[in-house]
């Protein structure tokens, strides 16, 4: 997946720059040397040093990078996570990509965090969603994971997830399952295959047929996530989504679920603060 992260951070400077930083080059010799310091003015969890790294070194391979803060470290306002030296044309250009990807990779990671800390002392994890920012996916997932939590499937094409749309499309659940079967079979694909139930009928049936490796409680109360995973009792692992809040993401926990997948660690974060400054 590196090309994904090299066609990105060549993109987003290919939006930013265009036919060149006229700001800079107009005011900058190309000669000037310089260095500018990370800062941090916000608490939360550091991620994305090792991609603003290659940041600097693909636009330019001559900047010098001084890490202080490594990914995963909780950061405190007053915080220095780097020294970066060279060109001040270079610092000056590749400011804005790195802190845009640092502070939305920090945001996440700090919300991760906070929701696996809320889990402690229960066997269940936090999972990511694909409500994520598209074309930045592979680093907002390594975000989740910078911060605790698991991926869940990065795209479509590494694991099998049969949604209600695809059952209600399907024909019934004995036949999304049986033709997901089928394909894995025929395309020799070793793929994990995951469904979706909205109420007891359709988790008895699949509890009938079997042929899954994960299911998913879709808007089950707690009350409801408790029962359900009484009768599934470890045949298959569990998952619950849908409607699942921070306050009550402890709730469900303590109902045995395996994973509870939260959309919010990705599509609704706030970046967190932090500066490029001249020293």
């Amino acid at each position: 997946m590196n090309d994904l992260i090299d066609k990105l951070i060549d993109l987003a400077f290919a939006e930013d720059i265009g036919d060149g930083d006229h700001t800079t080059l107009s005011c900058i010799p190309a000669s000037a040397m310089g260095k500018s310091k990370l800062l941090i003015k916000e608490q939360g969890v550091l991620a994305g040093v090792e991609i603003a790294k290659e940041i600097f070194h693909r636009f330019d391979p001559e900047m010098k990078v001084e890490v202080f803060i490594n990914d995963g470290a909780e950061v405190k306002p007053g915080d220095v996570a780097m020294l970066v030296k060279g060109k001040v044309q270079s610092l000056l250009q590749t400011e804005r990509l790195m802190l845009n990807v640092m502070q939305r990779m920090s945001g996440i990671a700090t919300m991760t965090r906070k929701y696996v800390k809320q889990l402690e002392g229960t066997k269940t994890r936090v999972l990511d969603t694909r409500k994520t920012t598209p074309g930045m996916r592979m680093l907002e997932k390594q975000a989740v994971k910078i911060g605790g939590g698991v991926n869940h499937r990065i795209g479509l094409f590494d694991m099998i997830l049969l949604k209600d749309n695809h059952v209600d499309f399907a024909g019934g659940i004995d036949k999304a399952i049986s033709r997901a079967k089928d394909y894995c079979k025929e395309k020799g694909k070793d793929l994990k295959i995951e469904i979706e139930v909205r109420n007891f009928e359709e988790l008895s049936q699949v509890l009938a047929l079997g042929g899954v490796d994960r299911i998913m409680l879709d808007n089950f109360t707690p009350e409801n996530t408790r029962e359900a995973v009484k009768m599934i009792a470890g045949k298959y692992e569990t998952e619950s989504s849908g409607g699942i809040t921070f306050d009550t993401l402890r709730d469900y926990a303590e109902c045995g679920v395996d994973f509870i997948s939260v959309g919010a660690l990705t599509h609704s974060v706030k970046g967190l603060d932090m500066s490029f400054k001249a020293c």
